[in-house]
């Protein structure tokens, strides 16, 4: 026997047409019981959802249903190599969560012409949107894959390697960052003016700290042609998806990639400028990575940091904070916690306390940029 799960759902709307005008007030208790149980099972649903995202991403639906046009569920299983019954469910369940569109909902099952709106398929499966969210499908499936590792790392004050995460955490971060970098890293480095003319005047030299899968190092050196860029690594399995994709965008005789722990990199005073994308929050040891990176800096050279837009101070309730504290939960505070010692800093990595680090790695100089991001704040760090 199968029991399905039934999530709660608010009808307030249809309770308060069929109240009885002389029933008790609820309590405060009630009230809140009543609110949160149907927050919790929305929390589910979309929870869910994001899995059928992951299918419709991994086994290619959106990208049949954005390039060859709308299917039926047959047609859709025959492009994909799919089962076709299967096919029939996911397009059933993606129409009734209006992801995709059906022609006629009141066909035969099998007759039924699904087509995923351009809007849509931008958001899922565009790698060059700024709007591309389909990924973090990936991140929470596998995630959720290493609960066990999650936990047991809870009890044992422990860690969770990134590298057992697996690669759909790794795409699902270039996923969401690859666009970023392509539209907007030339206005990250611009609001460096100085070092911005040294890198066009074409004398400059770049050190990507923490590159990742390589796209932040790659775009950097094409928005500034006559420079050369090294990312800087330690997953050996980014610094190796990082190489074959420089070399499949033909910009590997400027870019090279290190497979090398940052805090311990070599290169002293090469380097006009040092960036650190989105990972300054996810190191054991961040003011060793901060004093290396001093250490690479040319004379009048700069490090730029661009890291989680968290709230000023810890204050419940801030919506900005939330979505940070989820990912650190179950994702950032588990790895950075892997590699011993560690300061266990955590997604949310507030503005004073990357001045702290700074400055204990002797910097001089500490601005908080201009630049505007809705999800990243950016650092000055000069020697």
């Amino acid at each position: 026997m199968t029991m399905t799960m039934t999530l709660p759902i608010d009808r307030s709307e249809d309770a308060a047409l069929t109240a009885d005008s002389t029933a008790d007030p609820k309590t405060d208790h009630e009230t809140a019981r009543e609110a949160f149980a149907v927050r919790l099972g929305g929390m589910a649903l979309a929870a869910l959802e994001l899995q059928t995202v992951y299918l419709g991403e991994r086994l290619g639906y959106y990208r049949s249903l954005a390039t060859d046009g709308p299917a039926t569920p047959g047609e859709l299983a025959e492009r994909t190599g799919t089962d076709a019954r299967y096919a029939r469910e996911w397009l059933e369940q993606q129409a009734t969560a209006s992801i995709v569109d059906v022609d006629d909902a009141t066909k035969p099952a099998m007759e039924r012409r699904f087509s995923l709106p351009s809007g849509h398929a931008e958001a899922l499966i565009d790698p060059e949107s700024p709007y591309l969210v389909g990924p973090l499908a990936r991140f929470l499936v596998a995630s959720g894959q290493r609960m066990p590792d999650i936990l047991e790392a809870y009890r044992t004050g422990g860690g969770v390697d990134w590298a057992a995460y697996g690669p759909d955490v790794i795409e699902a971060q270039e996923g969401l960052n690859r666009p970023q970098f392509q539209r907007f890293i030339a206005d990250w480095v611009g609001a460096l003016p100085d070092i911005e003319a040294r890198l066009r005047a074409g004398a400059g030299r770049v050190a990507d700290v923490a590159c990742g899968t390589g796209w932040s190092s790659i775009w950097l050196a094409r928005h500034f042609p006559a420079v050369a860029v090294d990312g800087i690594d330690i997953d050996a399995g980014s610094i190796e998806r990082a190489r074959a994709t420089a070399a499949a965008e033909g910009i590997d005789d400027r870019v090279s990639f290190l497979f090398a722990d940052a805090a311990n990199a070599d290169g002293h005073g090469r380097y006009d400028l040092v960036t650190i994308f989105e990972a300054l929050h996810d190191m054991g040891r961040p003011v060793e990575v901060l004093r290396t990176a001093r250490a690479l800096l040319a004379p009048g050279g700069a490090v730029l940091i661009g890291d989680e837009r968290v709230a000023d101070a810890f204050a419940p309730g801030q919506e900005q904070d939330r979505m940070f504290y989820a990912y650190s939960t179950v994702a950032c505070l588990p790895n950075g916690l892997f590699d011993a010692p560690s300061v266990g800093t955590g997604t949310v990595l507030r503005p004073a306390a990357i001045e702290a680090m700074a400055r204990e790695a002797g910097f001089s100089g500490f601005t908080i940029l201009p630049t505007e991001h809705d999800a990243l704040r950016f650092y000055r760090l000069d020697g």
